[in-house]
């Protein structure tokens, strides 16, 4: 486990006082640090940061009413990641937040496979101040999209933002909104889907909707149908992994060109979707605000290409 931070790495320490009884106390922690993970507040506890009335706590630990909890985070470590000159189309910027209009095929954060390149790297190429709370290697990272989905995304410049935007995402304020064409004509003109997602037990590299996997909603409108294909407008009622492109192969619409969850297609090199819509609350001024992006050129061939009548 290596041994704990010196007290010059530890944040000054937060105290809290248990409203109401909580079943368990890493799922709690969770809901008071929402830009941390809950993988993360469990590592926490389990190196001691976290005490439970002035004692070691445990993940599992059953909280009551009036209970105090008190916590020091360990300082972020200095990042080993490099800054790299990167073309990003910024939407808006301030001292608080960057929306970006990411093109497909970019990766959002640095993992297996993907050491430099990424949107993180790009981030870092326009100056170092970024949120820390999502670690060394996601500087600024609220939310992530998907390699090859287009579009809307916020970063955090200070970690005061980056609480503030993890809890509108939590809490379901900050609202994010997609175009995707999908296989097949799709008969409800509105629907929602309630299924668990979790990781597919026959295939570890992929989701699929499993039971005690965990909540996940998503609700479409169908927008037009054309050549045996359905432009559907999405919104997210939650954020797991993949979670769109599972929802509709979930109901036998997979996303056109998807070769995870559905197939390749000769009309689009990538799956067809694009986040076109994002709104949420300024951290510092409270005012609403909501930023629009049209679908990028590959997405409109594939979908003017359905909708042109074929030659006999």
């Amino acid at each position: 486990m290596g041994k704990p931070p010196a007290p010059s790495q530890l944040t000054a320490a937060t105290e809290h006082t248990v409203a109401a009884p909580a079943a368990r106390l890493d799922q709690y922690m969770a809901g008071l640090l929402p830009g941390e993970s809950r993988s993360r507040v469990q590592r926490l506890i389990a190196q001691g940061h976290v005490r439970l009335n002035d004692g070691p706590a445990r993940s599992g630990s059953k909280l009551r009413a009036g209970d105090r909890l008190s916590w020091e985070l360990p300082a972020p470590a200095p990042s080993r990641l490099e800054a790299e000159p990167m073309d990003l189309r910024i939407v808006y910027e301030d001292e608080d937040l960057v929306v970006i209009d990411k093109p497909a095929g970019l990766v959002v954060h640095p993992g297996p496979g993907h050491a430099t390149g990424t949107l993180v790297h790009g981030l870092l190429g326009r100056g170092p101040a970024w949120s820390t709370i999502g670690g060394t290697e996601r500087p600024g990272i609220v939310h992530r999209l998907d390699r090859d989905t287009s579009g809307l995304m916020v970063v955090a410049r200070n970690d005061v933002a980056h609480r503030d935007l993890a809890r509108q995402l939590q809490r379901r304020v900050m609202t994010r909104r997609y175009r995707a064409i999908v296989v097949g004509e799709v008969a409800d003109l509105a629907a929602r889907i309630e299924a668990p997602i979790g990781r597919d037990r026959k295939n570890r590299q992929r989701m699929a909707v499993v039971a005690g996997g965990r909540e996940a909603v998503t609700e479409f409108r169908r927008l037009e149908i054309a050549g045996g294909h359905s432009l559907l407008d999405v919104g997210l009622g939650t954020g797991r992994t993949h979670q769109i492109r599972v929802h509709l192969a979930f109901i036998k619409h997979p996303v056109l060109g998807d070769p995870v969850y559905g197939r390749r297609s000769p009309l689009i090199g990538r799956p067809a979707l694009h986040a076109q819509s994002l709104t949420l609350r300024h951290p510092r001024t409270r005012k609403s605000m909501t930023w629009e992006s049209a679908p990028p050129e590959d997405f409109e061939l594939a979908w003017n290409s359905l909708s042109q009548p074929k030659m006999r």
